[in-house]
């Protein structure tokens, strides 16, 4: 078997008729041509199986064609979809996507970012990385967009306001009959005072007490070793909200654990609308933070900067707020039969 020899750019200038430094502007789009030479070129393509070696597409144009994505923890649901839809508009437009997983590490940013930054035309990094490092990013001679706001607001973010996803779900924690309230926060993200503020706001005005505890990660793991001392406690809440899905799900898995009804002796409601929390019992309330339409918009925000187009000056979006089985109020649990846990029989 003879093995077919690899088409060069001769070749297909051969084909088409055109000299080579044409066929080199149009495969690297640094010129157009005619309709009728644009047809023989590509027809000559085609027809050769021609590709061109990315390092020599990059050594002509300076580009990589690739864009870079760090998050924080890939295996946390939100970020997976966020990588999903950045994936998905950098595939359709001929971009590969680098990603790196931080593993909720702050320590080695820098260094796992300067490997990032030769590779890429562009960098869409988490904004929960130390203010060095968003400054050193800041001042980079490319294209840098973060998910979420950091400690500098002279830089591209693409996001929600967290003040306004947490006062979303308050707004329906109050009108479902709670007054009091535990939320399980994570003090090491940005966010985290954001969403309380957002909380207060709401809570305050109508009279509910918020009772604020902390996770060590924001992991389900997390969420089950902090449920007892929320649950087991004489002014026990009645309502717990998760700093995220995670958090919510372990807080419910070792609530049943312990003996509680959800949402009859206790409601749970999370933050991100991720895959899974539709699908635990009882499906968890949550916000959705539209995470595959952040990878989205983060992507096509990078590509248009990459083309010198100045950023977007509202990249925001819209939190919807998903009601399901695990917030039900008061009014609509409660039985005169029903029996505390946490008390003795």
């Amino acid at each position: 078997m003879t093995l077919r020899k690899k088409a060069t750019i001769r070749d297909v200038a051969a084909a088409a008729g055109v000299s080579i430094a044409t066929v080199s502007k149009y495969v690297n789009g640094q010129q157009s041509f005619t309709r009728p030479v644009e047809e023989k070129l590509r027809l000559a393509i085609e027809a050769l199986g021609y590709s061109q070696n990315p390092a020599a597409r990059s050594m002509v144009t300076g580009r990589t064609a690739a864009i870079g994505l760090a998050v924080m923890d890939i295996s946390n649901p939100h970020y997976a979809n966020v990588v999903k839809g950045a994936n998905r508009v950098a595939l359709a437009n001929g971009y590969n996507l680098l990603v790196v997983d931080m593993e909720e590490s702050i320590a080695w940013a820098r260094q796992r970012l300067e490997a990032l930054v030769l590779r890429t035309d562009g960098l869409i990094v988490s904004s929960r990385i130390p203010k060095d490092v968003v400054d050193w990013l800041a001042e980079l001679d490319k294209p840098v967009a973060f998910l979420g706001q950091p400690e500098r607001s002279d830089v591209v973010t693409v996001g929600m306001d967290s003040i306004e996803v947490a006062s979303l779900l308050a707004g329906y924690i109050v009108q479902q009959g709670f007054t009091r309230v535990g939320y399980v926060g994570y003090p090491r993200a940005a966010w985290n005072a954001e969403r309380l503020l957002g909380l207060h706001r709401v809570f305050d005005a109508a009279g509910v007490q918020l009772m604020e505890f902390d996770a060590e990660e924001p992991t389900s793991e997390a969420g089950e070793r902090v449920a007892a001392r929320i649950l087991l406690r004489a002014d026990r809440p009645q309502a717990v909200i998760g700093c995220n899905d995670l958090v919510a799900i372990g807080l419910m898995a070792e609530a049943r654990a312990l003996g509680f009804r959800i949402p009859e002796d206790v409601a749970f409601a999370g933050i991100d609308n991720i895959p899974t929390s539709r699908y635990v019992w009882p499906s968890l309330t949550t916000v959705d933070v539209c995470s595959e339409a952040t990878g989205e918009v983060v992507l096509k925000q990078i590509m248009s900067m990459i083309e010198g187009h100045p950023p977007a000056s509202d990249l925001k979006l819209e939190p919807l707020l998903v009601v399901r089985d695990s917030a039900r109020g008061m009014a609509d649990v409660r039985t005169p039969s029903h029996r505390d846990p946490s008390q003795p029989s």
